[in-house]
């Protein structure tokens, strides 16, 4: 059984966005009532820590950090109209990002070999300057180069399953061949990024993977995407770490989503990336919570995801497919940069 981390505080109720938005602190509130019952050996958890100025720095600009932080104590303030704050806003998005920090330092440490950072803010939507999307701090592409800067790594995967597409990690890295992003997402959806042909510039191009998906789309077409496109790519660019943006409103009973993806489906997109990070990474794998917003699917997805991270399960079969050549454009974008299996 692999030691697996998760960092899941009530702090993170902290950020109020109003009482009818999806990106709610019902979010968190159903996973620590889930966690008081859910059992699994080797499981740690951690506390956060508010990350410090120069670690958001790493991805923002200061004009950004100000912007954001001088929301502090104000009962209401919006930076688009899907972004609103409060009063606790800014603290928590600090803590959303040292709660992923605290977890990519114990694997690193080897204090456990995965973890989960069950944290809100979102952060994938956030761009360099500018807050929107549900997010303020963008958490994974943080995540990233807090790995670069502080332990060296060179190559560091990042993907993305939520069903909206990460245009603020995409645009972190576009120009830069240490971090692979690679994303399934709706398409035309918002926020409007993410077309095939959107594969990087400079010394980044071919470094960024984008699987524009088609509304309707469940378990049985994302499990050939990832056996036959992701996985492949995946494992050539030889990743030293996987981070997981793992946003749940894929799932059949998100109301802001139109896919059908079920916690199965999360569950066998989680093996294949646990697999890479065994095969190339010293089994290092981080999941950070972005969408999701039926409380159902959310707890099921999470706990199905964590059940995956114990280990147990990475030598067990996935459902064998045969390639039907799904996103035709994709692939052939795609095979520019890396070899894929025939269709």
């Amino acid at each position: 059984m692999l030691r697996t981390g998760i960092v899941l505080d009530s702090c993170y109720q902290d950020h109020y966005t109003g009482r009818n938005h999806p990106e709610r602190p019902a979010r968190i509130a159903t996973l620590l009532t889930r966690f008081e019952t859910y059992q699994r050996p080797a499981l740690k958890r951690f506390a956060p820590r508010p990350a410090q100025p120069e670690e958001i720095g790493l991805v923002h600009d200061t004009a950004h950090l100000d912007r954001v932080a001088a929301t502090a104590g104000k009962s209401y303030f919006a930076f688009d109209a899907d972004t609103p704050v409060s009063a606790r806003s800014y603290e928590t998005a600090l803590l959303a990002v040292g709660g992923l920090l605290v977890l990519l330092e114990a694997i690193m440490t080897g204090d456990i070999e995965n973890g989960f950072a069950l944290v809100r803010p979102p952060g994938h939507h956030a761009e360099r300057n500018r807050a929107m999307g549900f997010c303020l701090f963008n958490t994974a592409a943080i995540g990233a180069q807090y790995l670069r800067k502080r332990f060296g790594l060179q190559r560091v995967l990042i993907m993305d399953w939520d069903v909206h597409h990460g245009n603020g990690t995409q645009h972190s890295f576009y120009d830069d061949p240490g971090v692979l992003y690679v994303s399934t997402h709706q398409y035309p959806y918002y926020p409007g990024t993410g077309a095939a042909e959107e594969v990087g510039r400079g010394a980044g191009e071919g470094y960024t993977v984008n699987l524009p998906l088609p509304a309707g789309w469940g378990d049985r077409e994302y499990q050939e995407l990832f056996q036959w496109v992701i996985d492949p790519i995946c494992r050539q660019f030889d990743p030293q770490f996987v981070i997981i943006s793992a946003g749940f409103d894929a799932h059949v009973r998100d109301p802001l989503g139109g896919m059908e993806v079920t916690e199965e489906g999360f569950g066998h997109m989680a093996r294949v990336l646990l697999r890479i990070a065994r095969d190339h990474a010293h089994g290092r794998c981080a999941a950070v919570l972005e969408g999701g917003y039926d409380l159902e699917g959310l707890q099921q997805s999470v706990i199905r995801v964590l059940d995956e991270m114990g280990g147990e399960m990475l030598t067990t079969p996935l459902p064998a497919l045969t390639p039907r050549g799904l996103l035709p454009r994709v692939r052939a974008v795609q095979r520019h940069y890396w070899e894929l299996p025939a269709d």
